[in-house]
């Protein structure tokens, strides 16, 4: 591949309420005092690693909130995005204000064995033509701090990467 992409998702950009969110074990899901210091952390993070050259897919559940936040705050980072929709995602305003130069539901990188979405997708999606032997890798987010499914499954939620997006070659199936 001639440019770096890289993969992220959830990042809820601008949510104060994912702020008191907690898990099945009643720990928070996200440990930042103030939701400015958590937008901060997601920049700082993204910049640290995506160039403005890079191509970054958001896979869902961009941001919430007020929306002159995220239309001031979103150029800032790095980067040539696209998105493949969360359920949380407004599509129609997300499509329309050129925040992304595509939007979509899923992408499918059959050189690398990787299919992207926002939900895992069940197993029997992942196979591609008349070959059951070798799934693809379902590179997905929707799950934030769980972990994914045994098999080929890949949660790139940002609270299991640290908040910084992944390289799409980390994620790729072995040959």
């Amino acid at each position: 591949m001639s440019r770096n992409i890289w993969v992220t998702s959830d990042t809820h950009y601008n949510h104060a309420g994912i702020l008191g969110f907690t898990d099945y074990q009643g720990q928070r899901v996200r440990e930042f005092d103030t939701v400015e210091d958590m937008n901060d952390c997601l920049l700082t993070c993204w910049n640290s690693v995506v160039k403005p050259g890079d191509l970054v897919y958001h896979l869902g559940d961009v941001f919430f909130g007020d929306k002159e936040v995220f239309e001031r705050d979103w150029p800032k980072f790095n980067g040539s995005k696209r998105l493949l929709l969360g359920n949380h995602d407004d599509g129609k305003y997300l499509a329309k204000g050129a925040f992304f130069q595509k939007v979509g539901l899923w992408r499918m990188f059959p050189e690398l064995g990787i299919l992207m979405s926002h939900v895992p997708l069940h197993e029997m999606s992942l196979y591609r033509g008349k070959d059951l032997t070798r799934p693809m890798i379902n590179v997905h987010g929707h799950i934030h701090r769980l972990d994914a499914a045994p098999g080929p499954y890949r949660n790139v939620s940002v609270e299991k990467t640290d908040y910084t997006p992944i390289h799409i070659e980390e994620l790729r199936r072995p040959d």
